[in-house]
C-alpha cells in the first residue's frame, strides 16, 4: 500500500503481521523435523567414523609398531597441514607404507617421517597444481607396486613411464648435491622416489600450499573445516 497516511501503513503491518506468525508456525514445525533426523544421521556418522577408526589405527599399529603413535599424532594434525581428516591420513598411510617401510629397512621411525612427508607433498600437489587427490593416491600406490604410468598425474613435467621416473630421480639427485646432501637416490627404492618427488616440487616452489591455504584461502580454509568436522564424528562418538 503506498499511500503515505497511518491507515494505510497499519492495514499493511497488520497483513504482514499475520502472514508472518503463520509462516513462524510452519517453519518451526520444519524445523524441529529436520533437528530430529540430524540428530539421528550425526549419530550414524560418528558411529560409522570410530568404526573407521578403529580399523585404520589397528593397520597402523600393525605397520609401524613402536612408531604408531607418531603417525597417529600426524594423522590427528593433518587437517591443518594436508587438510584430511585423521582417518583419511591413516587410509593413505596405510595404502604405501608396506612398500616404504621395506625400502627403508624396517625402521618405523623413517617410515613415519617419510609417510607424513609424502601425504603432505600429496596435499600439496593437489592444492597447487589442482589434481584431484584421488589421482594423486592413485599414483603413489602406483610408484608402490613399480607402476609409473600415473607419474604425469603429479603435473610436475614428467611423463607415465620407468624411463621419466629415472629423469625425475636423476634432477631430483642433481638438486640435492646442489643443496650439499648426497644425492644417491635409486628407482629400485620406494622411500627414495618419495624424496626424489619430494625434492621436485621443492625445486618447482609446490611445498607447504596445504598449511598456507588453510590459513590465508577461502578453498584452504573449507577444507580444513571439513576435516576437522570429520574428526570430531569420531570424539563424539
Amino acid at each position: 500500500d503506498t499511500k503515505l497516511d497511518s491507515n494505510g501503513f497499519s492495514r499493511g503491518m497488520s497483513k504482514m503481521r499475520g502472514i508472518a506468525q503463520t509462516a513462524l508456525g510452519v517453519f518451526t514445525g520444519q524445523m524441529m523435523t529436520k533437528a530430529v533426523e540430524g540428530m539421528v544421521n550425526l549419530g550414524k556418522a560418528a558411529l560409522d567414523s570410530v568404526a573407521s577408526l578403529e580399523q585404520n589405527v589397528g593397520g597402523v599399529q600393525t605397520l609401524f609398531k613402536e612408531s604408531a603413535d607418531a603417525v597417529i599424532a600426524n594423522a590427528n594434525n593433518a587437517y591443518k597441514t594436508a587438510g584430511m581428516s585423521a582417518n583419511r591420513y591413516m587410509e593413505t598411510v596405510t595404502g604405501f607404507s608396506a612398500s616404504l617401510l621395506q625400502s627403508v629397512g624396517g625402521d618405523t621411525v623413517r617410515a613415519a617421517n617419510a609417510a607424513d612427508m609424502a601425504i603432505t607433498d600429496m596435499a600439496d600437489n593437489a592444492n597447487k597444481m589442482g589434481t584431484g587427490m584421488e589421482s594423486i593416491q592413485n599414483a603413489y600406490q602406483g610408484f608402490a607396486k613399480q607402476n609409473y604410468t600415473m607419474l604425469d598425474n603429479l603435473k610436475l613435467g614428467y611423463g607415465g613411464t620407468k624411463t621419466e621416473m629415472e629423469r625425475l630421480i636423476a634432477d631430483a639427485n642433481a638438486f640435492e648435491k646442489a643443496q650439499g646432501r648426497a644425492g644417491d637416490l635409486t628407482i629400485e627404492k620406494y622411500g627414495d622416489i618419495v624424496q626424489a618427488i619430494h625434492d621436485i616440487q621443492e625445486q618447482q616452489g609446490i611445498m607447504g600450499n596445504s598449511a598456507e591455504e588453510a590459513a590465508e584461502t577461502i578453498q584452504g580454509s573449507i577444507q580444513m573445516m571439513q576435516a576437522s568436522w570429520e574428526n570430531w564424528l569420531t570424539a563424539i562418538a
